[in-house]
């Protein structure tokens, strides 16, 4: 009874061979149309480079979910993990060879859109939709993961294949590389290679999760010779290291993020032991490196400000310098000089 039960799903699991033909036209840009598709492919990419570049600079969430959607880099991706799991060398060197083309292009015309952009309007700490790009964590991977997945997926099924924006939207590819051409536009090099790490991340988790997908469904008997296994072999395995050793960085990240939090957790307590019995509250607590920067609001006297360093000092296991910023009181000085 329950192989009867289990039958009909692993049917619908499984790769339609009708569906054959279709998908494979859909990933892989050759024949007589290649001309034709190439031009529409790099045209998109233009298009949604000039959106995303300007949407980061301008901190526009709502036009960089415009642009993902617009950027076509996620089908030579996926079609570059079909083509794995397919055991076809020169399709998969297709494939990989027009997302690297890709990638340079919008590298190369987010730094040129950004040329002409003042150097004062570009902020790496203030602006959102480049911060949450420059600094990427374990999360990334774990999203970049279920997005592959998804893609893969979808794109094996005809009946759901208008999905793949929300998979474009969840991965990210177009932006994080446009914000790699502001940053080498800009001249920090540290921001440009977070937000490459964070596009490779994209990249490698697509191609491992998406690899993995269109095994499961089963394409891998479809179309090539079994003789071309070990072709798939060799590329999961490069799918699987190369995952792994992005998850590295990522992971130094994450624990620097999480060791960053704890001490801003540690310093907020102090600071806030240290206003009791005054009028004072506290409206952040930043620690960066040996600099308190403690932001208060309030009137009247305080505490010796040498007790919170010492204070600090000790919770946090080395001296700092604490930046104590009134807002209230700079208000009050502004007003009656």
């Amino acid at each position: 009874m329950s192989s009867d039960t289990r039958l009909p799903f692993v049917s619908s699991l499984g790769f339609d061979p009708d569906y054959l033909p279709v998908f494979e036209e859909k990933l892989f840009i050759e024949g007589p149309g290649t001309q034709r598709r190439l031009i529409n492919f790099f045209a998109l990419l233009l298009f949604a480079t000039i959106i995303a570049t300007y949407a980061v600079l301008s901190d526009s969430s709502a036009s960089v979910i415009g642009a993902m959607l617009v950027a076509p880099l996620m089908t030579p991706i996926i079609a570059t993990a079909a083509a794995v799991v397919m055991g076809s060398t020169q399709r998969a060197l297709h494939a990989f060879a027009l997302t690297a083309a890709g990638v340079v292009t919008v590298i190369l015309i987010a730094f040129l859109l950004t040329w002409v952009v003042p150097d004062m309007t570009i902020s790496f700490t203030d602006n959102q939709e480049i911060s949450s790009r420059i600094n990427p964590g374990l999360y990334a991977l774990l999203i970049a993961l279920g997005a592959g997945a998804a893609g893969a997926f979808i794109t094996s099924r005809s009946e759901i294949a208008d999905a793949i924006g929300g998979v474009a939207i969840a991965v990210a590819l177009a932006p994080p590389l446009c914000v790699v051409g502001i940053s080498l536009q800009a001249g920090n090099w540290d921001a440009a290679s977070g937000a490459f790490l964070l596009f490779l991340t994209n990249f490698m988790a697509t191609l491992l999760a998406g690899g993995f997908v269109l095994m499961v469904v089963g394409l891998d008997k479809q179309g090539v010779k079994q003789k071309q296994a070990r072709f798939r072999q060799v590329g999961f395995r490069i799918f699987v290291l190369g995952t792994l050793l992005l998850s590295i960085p990522l992971s130094y990240t994450a624990c620097t993020g999480l060791k960053g939090l704890k001490e801003e957790s540690i310093a907020t307590l102090e600071v806030q032991e240290w206003l009791e019995g005054t009028s004072y509250e506290v409206e952040s607590v930043d620690v960066n490196g040996d600099l308190v920067i403690a932001t208060v609001d309030g009137s009247g006297e305080l505490n010796p400000l040498e007790d919170l360093a010492d204070q600090l000092a000790v919770e946090l296991n080395r001296p700092v310098i604490v930046d104590l910023r009134i807002i209230r009181a700079l208000m009050s000085n502004i007003g009656n000089p």
